[in-house]
């Protein structure tokens, strides 16, 4: 899939050093709910048995196709907060260097429009930690709705609790927003 300026596109092993370049930094993980990664080797790990989902991209930049974050659409089974086959899960992260440039925002927009005009989805969810206020911020910038917040969410990666909040969008809204129309 692409966009304006970037490309989503199926992980692949040589990703392994980009994505443990953008990983190891504890100011993209941890706020995320999973820990900063440890060595190349683990970040292939991730590759190949997290990164596998059918709908998990590297999120990169047309001018050179390296990974510099993770998009998923996590589908019914994959998800506590699907409950039909026709609804998802959005979950992404983005390297330190490329935030505050609106990258986050164009990749999750081409998500929303591959859910909702390829997959067939009604309704896709997303949520964020109380904290992570960029996360939010791109939820926001997308058009999700605020639903509801839960105190003490396990967040088994970092062995703690935290409060989770979560935002929801449906097919109408999407369409409401000018979503058909913005792809065409």
């Amino acid at each position: 899939m692409e966009t304006e300026r970037l490309i989503l596109r199926r992980w692949e092993e040589s990703d392994a050093e980009n994505l443990y370049e953008y990983a190891k930094d504890p100011a993209v993980g941890p706020i995320a709910g999973w820990p900063p990664h440890q060595s190349v080797e683990e970040s292939l790990n991730v590759i190949r048995n997290v990164f596998n989902g059918a709908e998990a991209y590297a999120i990169c930049l047309k001018t050179d196709r390296k990974a510099i974050g993770a998009i998923e659409l996590k589908l019914n089974g994959h998800t506590d907060l699907a409950e039909n086959d026709d609804e998802c899960e959005l979950g992404y992260w983005l390297g330190r260097p490329f935030w505050g440039q609106g990258i986050m925002p164009e990749a999750a927009e081409e998500m929303l429009r591959h859910a909702f005009e390829d997959l067939g989805m009604q309704k896709v969810w997303c949520g964020y930690y109380d904290g992570n206020l960029k996360s939010k911020r791109v939820q926001e910038k997308c058009g999700f709705r605020y639903q509801w917040t839960t105190e003490g969410v396990d967040v088994p990666l970092m062995h703690e609790k935290r409060t989770g909040h979560v935002n929801l969008m449906t097919k109408d809204d999407w369409l409401r927003r000018g979503g058909a129309e913005e792809t065409e």
